[in-house]
């Protein structure tokens, strides 16, 4: 399978909103191994298509100590959320080297599709919860770093660009 370049912060792109998928194909089946392939390499816990450029409702998840034992969720949607919240400190592959704390639900359900078309609901707390929460902020077209203060949020743009520029050369 191939490895995706990921899009980083503060990519425009990462701001797009993702389509519905149509139909659970071979060529959404290709997709999600290419992000399986992608997020393991980046060693992340979690990808949305978003982050690849490819503006598609599907995320690929694996929070396994494996590494072994991938999700994939299409067209997702939480179906309830815990009354209850937490800080967790977050990362993402879109913003690499950059962590810092997001008020998430404690538990969530989703409902999603397989890579059969199967509809199913996951029930998720503690790191998957995060995760998911994480991932369908990215198709819906935030990063986690806008939960952060506008102060926060430009230094970590400085940075990230800096590095780019730092790259190019």
């Amino acid at each position: 399978m191939a490895l995706l370049p990921i899009l980083c912060y503060p990519d425009p792109r990462l701001h797009t909103v993702a389509k519905p998928v149509a139909a659970v194909d071979d060529r959404i089946r290709t997709l999600v191994a290419d992000m399986l392939d992608t997020m393991y390499d980046a060693k992340g816990i979690g990808l949305a298509a978003t982050q690849i450029d490819v503006h598609e409702r599907v995320i690929v998840i694996d929070v396994s100590e494996e590494r072994d034992d991938p999700i994939v969720l299409i067209n997702p949607e939480l179906v309830w959320t815990s009354p209850g919240t937490h800080l967790n400190e977050e990362g993402c592959l879109s913003v690499p080297g950059i962590y810092d704390g997001v008020e998430r639900f404690d538990a969530v359900h989703v409902r999603a599709m397989d890579l059969a078309g199967q509809v199913r609901t996951i029930e998720a707390e503690e790191l998957l919860a995060v995760c998911i929460q994480h991932e369908m902020d990215h198709l819906m077209g935030k990063v986690f770093v806008e939960y952060l203060s506008p102060l926060k949020r430009n230094r970590i743009k400085t940075k990230l660009r800096k590095a780019q520029r730092e790259d190019a050369r």
